[in-house]
């Protein structure tokens, strides 16, 4: 079944495909943190779609869409437009190189996500095998 992106459906089928793939056990075993990240406004999307998730030694604790930002107050922010972030889930761009070119932004601590490019890698990974309907 395909589901909508972004979507509270989608950031838990995400989690789902995290939490099953041993590669992103492995990568992100030492990883803790967690994050939103924020699609922008714009093209299918009329206002913006915040999305939670708990990444705790490599597994997903909790994902969810956020309906009030105020409820968590996460590690790290991420945010891009939806066109490029329909390529991060597509495969197509790298989130580190996102982070760099900044078409992907980030409020955290940047040399944390820099030590670990192999769980983004992963992430993005899993990403792809989530069955995704993009809004035209």
């Amino acid at each position: 079944m395909a589901h909508r992106f972004p979507s509270d459906a989608w950031i838990k089928a995400l989690c789902a495909e995290l939490n099953a793939s041993e590669a992103y056990a492995n990568a992100a075993k030492n990883w803790e943190g967690d994050f939103y990240f924020i699609v922008e406004a714009g093209g299918p999307l009329e206002k913006d779609v915040w999305l939670y998730m708990d990444l705790w030694h490599g597994k997903c604790r909790e994902a969810f869409e956020v309906t009030d930002p105020a409820s968590k107050s996460p590690e790290f922010v991420m945010s891009a437009s939806y066109a490029d972030w329909k390529k991060v889930v597509l495969g197509e761009l790298d989130p580190i190189k996102g982070l760099i070119s900044r078409r992907l932004k980030l409020k955290g601590n940047m040399n944390k996500i820099m030590r670990a490019p192999q769980a983004a890698k992963e992430l993005v990974a899993c990403c792809t095998k989530v069955e995704t309907e993009f809004p035209a």
